[in-house]
This record gives C-alpha cells, structure tokens and sequence, in this order.
C-alpha cells in the first residue's frame, strides 16, 4: 500500500515541478517584455545611448559623435530623434556648457538646412553622411573663426579630420541604429552590421571614460565584458576582432588606453578558444590574458587593479541570463543557435512546401475522380432520350405530313413507335437494310414507308458520327483522368520525400574521418546524406592523388566494411591542379549487374527498321529493357515504335508506375491519329536489389528465360498498343538468379524460321544448344540462326535483346578498420 501511494505521489510532485517551471518561464518573458517595451520603444536607450556619445571624445578633445547619431536616429525613427538630442546635449554638459551649445546650434543647423533641401534630395540615405560630414565640418570652422579669430594648419587639419569621422560614423551608425530600435529581427546579421555594432558599441563605451567606482575604471570593466560576450557567442574569430576593435576606439579616445587594446583582443582570442567550457571558460581565457598583459603595466599595483577589474567584468558575464546570449547568437552566423534557427525556418519553408505540393496532388486526384465519374454515369436515360429526338427529326419530316398521323400515333402509338425502333436498330446494324419480314409489316403499317427508309438512312449518318466523336470525348476523359490521378501519386509521394528530413550525420561523419586518417589516409571533408541501408550516400573531399585511385582502391574498401555493405565510388571529380582536393561520391553497390546484348536487321537488309530497342536506367536500383514492334515496315513503323519508346521512357522516369504508363501510352497512340498504325511493345521490368523482375507484354511475342539447361517462357496476351483505348495490362512476375540470360525478340525472330510449325520448340532447342553465356554473342547467334534458316532472306524487322544477370562483385575486397563499429 505505501509502494503505492507513493508511486501516486510522484506523478503530482512532476506536475508541480512542471508548472513552477512553466510559471517561471512566463514571468521572465513577461518582465523581458516589459524591459523591451521600456527601453525599446518608449526610446529610453536612444536617450542613454545618446548621452553617452554626447560626452564620447577622440584624441581627448574632439566630439564627432552627437551630430551623426542624431542624423542617423532623426532619419531611421523621426519620432525618436526628440529623445536622442536630449541625451546628446545631456552629455555634451557634463563636458562644458559651450560644448552642450555647439551641439545643440549644430544639430539646428542640420534640421534646417535637411529640411529645406529635402525636396532636392532622391536618396536620403545616401545624402546623409555627406549633410552630416559637411555642416560638422562648416560649424567647427565656423566655430574657431569666432574664438580663435585665425585659422591655424592644426586646426585645419583637425577640422578635416573631425568632419571625416562624422561621415564615417553616420554610414556606421546607420548599419547599427536599426539593431538597437528594431525588437523584432529575423535576418542574421552581415558582417558589416557586426562591424558595426562592434564599433557603435565601443563608442558608447568612450563616453565612461573617466568614470571609477572604487579606483575601477568602468570603460575597462565594460570592454571585457563585451569581449567576453561576443567570445563566449562566437568563438575566437569575432572575440578577437571586438577586442581589436574596441581597443582601437579606446586608444583613440585616450592615448593611455593603447595597451588596453593588446588586452582586450588576446582575451577575445583565448575566451573564444576556451568557448568548450561555457562562461567559466571563457572567464578563464579573461584572467590568464589579463596576468600576461597586466605585467607590463605600472607595477604590482596596477595588476591587482586591473585583475579586479576582470574579476567585475567576469561576474557581470556571469550573471548575464542565458537567454540574451542565445538571442543574440541567432543573428550571427557561425553559431549553434544561427544554424538551429536556420533549420527551424527550413522545415517550416519545408512543411509549407509539402504541404503546398499534397494541395495539388489532392486537386489532381479530385479531377481524376471527376472525369472517372462523368464516364462511370449510368448512360441508358440518355440513349432513350437521344433516341426520342432521332424519332422526332424523323416524324417531323416524314409522318408530319401524312393523312395518317392520327391513326399511327395517336391511336396506335405502342406499335408504331416498336415499328420505327426495330426499323433504326436493324437499319444501324445492317448498313441500312432491313429484314425481309420486317419490310413486310412496315409497308403494311405505313403508307410512306420508303420516305421514311431514306431519312432514316440520311439521320443514321449523323447519328453515327455523333456517336463516334462521343466515344473518342469519353476516351479523352479517361487518358485525362487516368494520367491525373498518375500525376497525383507522383506529387503525393514527393510531398512525403520532401517531409523526410535529412538526419544529422555529425557523429558517424566524424567516426568515418578518424578512421580513414588512423589508417594514414588524409580526407578533408566527409559529408553523409543517407544511411539508409542499400542506399547509402556519402561525398567526401579527398587531396590530390595524381590519379593513383585511392578513393577505388582504398576508401571505399574502407567504408564497405565500416557501414557493413559493399560501397562503390559513383562520381569522382579530380581537382585541376595538384593542391587541390578530389570530390567523391559514394554509394552502395547494388547486388546484381545487367550484362546487354543486341543484334537487329531491317527487312530486305534495309537501313531503317521499323523496329526499336531502349535501355531505360530508372531510379531506386531499377533497370527497364523495352523492345517495340512498328506496324509493317519502313520509316512510318520505325517511328511509331520510337515514339513508343520515347514516350515510355519518359513516363517511367516520371515516377509513374509502370502498368498506368503503358496505359497512358496506349492513350495516346490511339487518339494521336485516325490512320491504323499500331505497335507492340515488350517490357521488362528488373529490380536490381534483389534481381526481381517483371514483364508487361502488349501484343508482343513471348521472352525465355534460360537458366543453365533450363528454359523458362514468359508469356500474356495482349493486343498491340493503339487497337483498343481501354485493355488490362497482364504483368507477369518472375525470380531472376546470377547466371540468368534474359532473351527477348520481336515477332520477326520468333516467327522468322521457316518450314516450322512449333516457333516454341525451335527456339527453346536453338537456345539450349547454345555454348556461350556472352550476352552480344546469343543475340548474334540466334539472329544467324533465324536467317539462315530462311536461306539468307530477311523478310521482316528483326531485333534480339538478351541480358544476362550478374552478381555485382567490386573490384577490391573490403578493407577491416576494428576502431570504428559497424554501421556507425
């Protein structure tokens, strides 16, 4: 009983942890929103960020960053600027009051001058940095002419070189501003925007220069902080270049900050490559940059100081939520989280593309079912009602007249109506004649009985041609249907291709590396798409080998008995030069081969036979072999059994499935034209995983299978393609083995031999005194054969095809690597 009682606690306990988790979570997005909707869009941070860079110097007394933050702020978010000229003048005070003036008549200035000329201007944020570069430009000018009263080449110089940063920081700010209005982003980050943020950052941070708590230098605390942070997102690469970069600024701002810059950018290094240990890591990296660099400071003293700003630095990264960092890493590329969010929006463009695709199979399917229906409607109330109006045309030229009208329809309509239906019926039947006893009792019944004979005649004529293009309309909505609902499987499998999502390799790519390179071979790159077993698919990025066939010989061997099945190099790209890299595919080996061999003749030793053969490589370890029969002779059946084929062919690759395609082709032939042209079709169908195959015959002669001293005929009846618009195919499955010659043949060979009155007998006899396997020389040989037999005379197209069934054996036995398990 306790057992279970507490079994029922447990479950509760979970719940409740569940749901504190769940409320927790609520309330930091609820306080993260509110965060956001303080400083974000009610402006608080452009007026932070504002003062800031209103008290920011560079060579410890020029100021060009008020005049483009504003321009950039008044230009992306206009009803912000407000906030942001009050931070900045807020800022230029606690410098001097005559530095708040400068700032406040400058940016006036601009407003002024960007107003009246904005009706000039088509490109405003072109224009900007050179408004802004300009007008700092003429008001520093302006402002030395006043206080100075002389215009020195210092001053001059430094003139230029402030309006040159206002220009370059208004075309900085303008990349960055948006990342700090602008809550919602979707699109990662481009290196210029990181540059940028980078250097916008920094030049906030130039305005504490100055600023100590407790002898600590808050721009030092601030500046490793952000180090640490882009460190601990992105690795070394970014932590370096925002050391560097913020240490360049710093430098700039003050000339006693240079070796600071030396700081900030070996703990971007060391923090990005320690990224492995998380913030202790990383923290880690901080503190050993900090003791190698600190000693070439001033002292002991000024290690301990500068040890103890580090230690701030890491405790404010520290208490950093995991939540900021990893939003922040979704818009740099390069990290975890970027790569996760691009997956994510993958699936989704995946889903919807799915999703999009099984709409169009589900509107082809409908349609399908649509014509299906129209032909499957039951038609006897419109034969009796088509028949009624062939009555009444009739009746209205001949009985609307007659003085007899009355007595035959009115009073003895039953029997006229029987009479002038037989009379149609009979009529239809016998190419307008009528029987004997039939002409008999009508003349007795009618008094313009041959009047009536004669429009009927002429109404039948109509009626017939109504009927047969009636017949072809209902074998055009079958093909349609038929070839709709096929086109609506193909999509609906694409769309479940499409929603099977490609599996992360990353481990057994790494098991793979580490096995080769243990075995002395050097790859650079191992990419696997599939696993799956029989279909294995895997690229792999190899050194020049100066055409030694490593990959052949070595790798794939390698990989055979690593993933447990025979694997195969598929394609092979050599690099052009000799410190390139080879580009590999590999795939597995399917179990068996299909060894091919034809032999044809043209009637009368012609050049064109009405015969035609393909080979058709489909996908899925598939092989089809197709032999098509035209009818007669000459260039017309020559080219109705390519069409044939061409057309198969590409129905096949389609996805189709093969008995819908030999209908869909039967379709075509038989609406294309009037004219009785016809053909033949043999088709086999072989699975090369497990050596399967399947043969649709339409019209076409019987194949043999011949298996050591054993014959097997394959046959079906059907008529040849284009007689008949609807026909069921006959499939007829057979288990092929190793060793198997497959021959098929048209009716020109298998009907060729004179002076025999069992075809099957013959032919079974001729192969079995066969003493060759070679598939070119079977075919060679029979069709000799045939020929001789007619005393040298081709009287008809002939074709052989045979193929013989192999065992699919590599070239190199698999190579045993014991590190790496099986079908890692």
């Amino acid at each position: 009983m306790e057992k279970t009682h507490a079994s029922f606690i447990e479950p509760i306990g979970e719940v409740k942890l569940h749901k504190s988790k769940w409320d927790m979570n609520k309330s930091l997005k609820k306080f993260q929103t509110m965060l956001e909707s303080f400083f974000i869009k009610n402006g608080v941070l452009l007026l932070i960020v504002g003062f800031l860079l209103g008290r920011a110097l560079i060579l410890a007394k020029l100021t060009p960053f008020s005049l483009p933050f504003f321009a950039s702020v008044y230009l992306i978010k206009k009803d912000r600027a407000p906030l942001a000229l009050i931070g900045l003048i807020a800022g230029a005070t606690t410098l001097s009051l005559s530095n708040a003036a400068f700032t406040f008549v400058i940016t006036f200035s601009f407003l002024v001058i960007f107003r009246l000329s904005s009706k000039w201007i088509s490109n405003e944020m072109r224009a900007l940095p050179f408004y802004v570069g300009i007008i700092l430009g003429l008001g520093k000018l302006a402002e030395t002419f006043i206080f100075s009263k002389e215009l020195t080449l210092y001053d001059a110089m430094m003139i230029g070189v402030q309006a040159s940063l206002a220009f370059i920081l208004t075309l900085i700010f303008l990349q960055s501003i948006p990342l700090l209005t602008f809550n919602k982003r979707r699109q990662l980050l481009k290196t210029e925007e990181i540059v940028c943020l980078i250097i916008m950052l920094a030049s906030i941070m130039t305005g504490t220069i100055g600023w100590k708590v407790y002898d600590l230098s808050i721009e030092h605390i601030m500046s490793r902080y952000l180090v640490l942070i882009f460190s601990f997102i992105a690795g070394a690469t970014v932590g370096s270049t925002v050391g560097v970069v913020t240490g360049l600024i710093f430098s700039l701002a003050s000339v006693s900050s240079f070796y600071h810059m030396s700081l900030l950018a070996f703990s971007g290094v060391l923090g990005g490559l320690l990224k492995e240990g998380k913030k202790i890591g990383v923290s880690i990296g901080l503190f050993i940059a900090t003791l190698l660099i600190g000693m070439y400071g001033e002292g002991s003293g000024s290690l301990k100081l500068t040890l103890m700003e580090s230690a701030v630095a890491v405790l404010l990264f520290l208490l950093t939520p995991q939540i900021l960092t990893s939003r922040l890493a979704k818009y740099i590329p390069g990290t975890p989280e970027h790569t996760a969010e691009q997956q994510k929006y993958m699936r989704k463009m995946r889903d919807v593309t799915a999703q999009r695709v099984s709409q169009f199979s589900n509107v082809f399917q409908a349609l399908s079912k649509s014509f299906s229906q129209m032909d499957s409607e039951p038609f006897e109330d419109e034969s009796q009602r088509e028949l009624d109006f062939f009555m009444s045309y009739v009746t209205e030229k001949t009985c609307q007249t007659c003085f007899k009208k009355e007595q035959c329809w009115a009073k003895n309509f039953s029997k006229t109506y029987a009479y002038m239906e037989e009379i149609i019926h009979e009529m239809d039947q016998n190419n307008g004649n009528v029987s004997l006893r039939l002409g008999r009792e009508w003349e007795k019944h009618c008094s313009r009985s041959k009047k009536v004979y004669e429009t009927i005649g002429q109404e039948l004529t109509f009626y017939q041609a109504n009927q047969k293009l009636k017949k072809k309309v209902q074998e055009s909505r079958r093909l349609v249907a038929d070839q709709l609902m096929g086109v609506s499987e193909v999509m609906n499998n694409f769309a479940k291709e499409i929603q099977r999502e490609r599996e992360n390799y990353y481990k057994q790519e790494e098991q793979i590396m580490e096995a080769i390179q243990g075995f002395g071979i050097q790859i650079e790159n191992v990419e696997i798409y599939s696993l799956e077993p029989g279909n294995i698919d895997i690229e792999i990025s190899v050194p020049f080998c100066n055409g030694h066939g490593e990959c052949e010989k070595l790798i794939a061997p390698m990989l055979s008995d690593i993933l447990g099945e025979t694997i195969v190099v598929k394609k092979e790209e050599c690099a052009p030069y000799p410190n390139g890299f080879c580009h590999t595919v590999f795939r597995s080996s399917k179990a068996f081969t299909v060894e091919t061999g034809v032999a044809h003749a043209a009637k009368d030793g012609g050049l064109i036979s009405g015969d035609s053969h393909s080979t058709i490589e489909l996908g899925f370890g598939k092989m089809a072999l197709a032999i098509s029969d035209g009818m007669g002779n000459g260039e017309r059946a020559h080219y109705e059994s390519t069409e044939t084929l061409q057309l198969l062919q590409k129905i096949l690759q389609s996805g189709i499935e093969e008995t819908l395609a030999i209908k869909s082709v039967n379709s075509i032939l038989s609406l294309r034209t009037t004219d009785e042209i016809f053909s033949t079709l043999d088709l086999a169908m072989i699975d090369l995983k497990n050596a399967s195959a399947k043969f649709l015959k339409v019209g076409s002669t019987p194949s043999f299978i011949k298996r050591g001293k054993k014959i097997i005929k394959i046959q079906a009846s059907n008529l040849p393609m284009g007689i008949l618009q609807e026909f069921e195919v006959d499939v007829v499955s057979e288990q092929l083995k190793a060793g198997d010659l497959l021959i098929m043949m048209s009716d020109g060979v298998f009907e060729g031999p004179k002076h025999v009155e069992n075809y099957d007998l013959w032919m079974k006899r001729k192969l079995l005194e066969l003493e060759t396997d070679d598939p070119q020389e079977v075919a060679d040989l029979i069709l000799e054969e045939v020929i001789r037999s007619k005393s040298d005379i081709i009287d008809d197209d002939m074709t052989v095809m045979v193929a013989k069934i192999k065992h699919n054996t590599p070239k190199w036995a698999s190579i045993p690597i014991q590190k790496v398990k099986k079908r890692a």
